[in-house]
């Protein structure tokens, strides 16, 4: 097992801490910085992007070729921050603590140390981590115009503006599917330079959103359906995606039932969970915004697509593109290509 010491002012000392300890390079390109490793120890890499406002994401993309503790010594440097794991089960304690607390796929913990103190990360040999992480300085954070922290409920905004580091708070969250999308979508930005990063800031924001969204739904006492084990969840989430990928194919309630092995009554709960819609509300969701890209992006005609995203009638189409975007089809598209006036 190789133990890494950090104790750094700075993420960018982090990643050079990690990498004085397995090896590596560092590569910055437009404002990220990227450590990539490919050796006995470790295959992948692990990225910092800094924005403005103390707001910071660091994600693992990595696989553990042995037990690896990374342990983070809290000092002057000493974010809040959001985890999501989208893939291999890690561990995380503070130093003070003998027990570790198990963070599992899909989930998320949130935590904060005290000055000081000892952020220790267990990731097992042979696991793939993929990790969103997004850091937060709290004094930075709070000169931001914009921030609005009162909204928080009360156990947030206490962390929030606790900038002296005093207290030490941790927050294990419950599966979230949702959230998994969201950080997916960071790593499928193909744009360059500032036009990316912005981008990628955007998302960040959102997950953040989550986040918060979900500290307050299990504050609330809120928690997983009880008709549903986990498992069964992640079945609908791959069904969910499946439909996304190929709208045009012929589904209803009773196949997706029968080919997912679970009850149209679970199936309803699972989905409404996810997506806050029935299944047959996603399908016709999935297939409008698949409509309108397909607008934006081809030279189709209204027929054409209609067709393609798997509808037969052209005037149903009309009626409930009408309903969700409050405009026709040939509206939209006529808002789409805008003569030029030379």
């Amino acid at each position: 097992m190789k133990t890494i010491l950090i104790k750094a002012d700075n993420t960018i000392e982090i990643l050079k801490d990690i990498q004085n300890a397995i090896g590596g390079h560092v590569k910055d390109t437009w404002g990220e910085h990227q450590l990539i490793i490919n050796n006995q120890t470790a295959k992948g890499s692990i990225r910092f992007i800094p924005f403005d406002h103390g707001v910071s994401l660091l994600d693992y993309e990595i696989e553990f070729l042995e037990e690896v503790i990374i342990e983070i010594q809290a000092t002057s440097f000493n974010p809040l921050r959001f985890i999501y794991n989208m893939a291999d089960t890690f561990k995380h304690r503070f130093g003070v603590e003998k027990t570790e607390k198990s963070i599992e796929q899909f989930h998320s913990v949130i935590f904060a140390n005290k000055t000081n103190g000892i952020n220790c990360f267990h990731f097992f040999k042979d696991s793939k981590i993929n990790l969103n992480i997004i850091q937060i300085n709290r004094t930075k954070f709070l000169k931001k115009r914009t921030t609005n922290i009162s909204s928080l409920n009360e156990k947030l905004y206490e962390i929030f503006v606790d900038t002296d580091h005093e207290q030490r708070f941790s927050h294990l969250g419950n599966l979230n599917l949702v959230m998994a999308d969201h950080v997916a979508r960071i790593k499928k930005v193909k744009s360059k330079g500032m036009v990316r990063l912005l981008k990628i800031e955007a998302r960040v924001y959102e997950i953040l959103t989550m986040h918060i969204q979900e500290h307050n739904l299990v504050a609330q006492g809120s928690a997983l359906p009880t008709s549903l084990l986990k498992r069964e969840l992640k079945l609908i989430r791959k069904l969910g995606k499946e439909i996304s990928k190929n709208p045009s194919q012929a589904y209803n309630l009773e196949e997706l039932s029968i080919s997912s092995g679970l009850s149209q009554a679970k199936l309803q709960d699972g989905f409404r969970f996810l997506y806050n819609r029935t299944v047959t509300e996603y399908i016709r969701h999935v297939r409008l915004e698949t409509a309108r890209e397909l607008m934006k992006t081809t030279d189709l005609n209204i027929s054409q697509i209609v067709y393609t995203i798997g509808f037969t009638s052209r005037s149903y189409f009309s009626k409930i593109f009408k309903e969700k975007y409050n405009m026709t089809p040939n509206e939209f598209k006529k808002q789409i290509f805008i003569p030029v006036t030379v």
